[in-house]
């Protein structure tokens, strides 16, 4: 017997566009054209026709559901950049277990927006992937948590997968699988290591406030400070994101105010760190004779220029988020969480203080 057009390969009743056009009060014709982009809809009509599919679950997507029939057979990746060192190893390890298991990849970027991120899951899930991968860092606050537990759900209820890769869970009932490194632990061992070196004026380079990377660096850099007792000290803590001409940017900032009032710096990334080691440079100061230096991340330019970070696992990362994803779809049960271990790699960026 054929299967109802409005029916999924598993017997889920889908919503119709007819459905969506009744709950907004508009014609068919018009959800069409809102929903295709060509039509100058007013703002109320756009609004009710957006909200009648997020309410009905609608998905408009008519090649998809052409396909429903077959076996999906893909692993989505939304990632911040393509051209990050971070997350482009995190996607190559995605690539990489999705080949051996058989699957083809999909990989969309939002630039590190919220709402991107938000509409690049919602059109992944139109293609019907067996899981989609979300990985690093974004603004997640509680509108952004609920959205994406309700795409979280929404995947979940027709038997794929929300991973979140390199950040944290997004609530207890949301059904997504969490894939983490210890950001934490990694910036308390790389702050302590210049603790134990006699540095106490620290500088950290990278405090973004609301982000789940950076927060997560900035938490173990304070809890060092806590942990050797030297006392907080807010002003040492400058803001900016994770791009090398920020690191650049920040550190030239604070040296053209005056001399130094620190003696090291952590700097949120090995990018950051590098553009914060040409700025030094500039300014006729030496690593680590003047000021020590140490980064996040073990990726390129690290090793080019002797630096002391903390190694992730990027590449595992990527392999353990398809792995537990599609174990999870498999064997069901409560969505697996899982932190992978991050280790100081000790370079020659950092000197200890010599006692006068």
């Amino acid at each position: 017997m054929a299967r109802k057009a409005s029916e999924n390969k598993d017997g889920k009743r889908q919503t119709t566009i007819r459905e969506v056009a009744e709950r907004a009060g508009v014609s068919v014709a018009t959800v069409s054209r809102i929903l295709s982009g060509t039509y100058p809809a007013a703002p109320a009509t756009r609004s009710k026709v957006m909200r009648a599919v997020e309410e009905l679950d609608y998905v408009a997507n008519h090649h998809a559901r052409a396909l429903q029939g077959t076996t999906r057979k893909s692993i989505a990746i939304i990632v911040n950049s393509v051209i990050s060192p971070h997350y482009a190893h995190v996607a190559q390890g995605v690539q990489t277990q999705a080949a051996e298991d058989g699957r083809l990849c999909q990989i969309g970027t939002s630039g590190g927006d919220a709402e991107r991120e938000l509409a690049m899951v919602q059109f992944m899930r139109e293609q019907h992937p067996e899981a989609v991968i979300l990985v690093g860092n974004v603004n997640a606050d509680d509108e952004y948590k609920a959205r994406m537990s309700r795409y979280a759900h929404a995947l979940a209820a027709v038997g794929s997968r929300l991973v979140l890769c390199g950040r944290p869970p997004l609530g207890p009932d949301a059904p997504a699988v969490v894939v983490e490194y210890d950001n934490t632990g990694g910036a308390f061992a790389a702050t302590s290591h210049l603790l134990s070196n006699g540095h106490k004026r620290i500088l950290f380079l990278g405090r973004r406030p609301g982000y789940t990377t950076p927060d997560a660096r900035i938490a173990g850099y304070r809890g060092a400070l806590a942990a050797h007792g030297v006392p907080h000290d807010p002003s040492l803590e400058v803001d900016g994101t994770f791009e090398r001409y920020e690191g650049y940017r920040m550190m030239q900032t604070r040296l053209s105010a005056g001399p130094p009032d620190f003696t090291a710096a952590f700097a949120a990334n090995d990018q950051i760190a590098a553009g914060a080691r040409q700025a030094l440079v500039e300014h006729g100061l030496s690593i680590p004779g003047d000021v020590s230096l140490i980064g996040f991340d073990d990726l390129p330019p690290a090793a080019d220029i002797d630096l002391t970070t903390v190694y992730q696992p990027h590449e595992e990362l990527g392999r353990t988020s398809v792995r537990l994803a599609l174990e999870h779809a498999r064997n069901g049960g409560p969505p697996p969480h899982t932190t992978l271990g991050a280790h100081l790699v000790i370079r020659g960026s950092v000197a200890p203080i010599v006692a006068a």
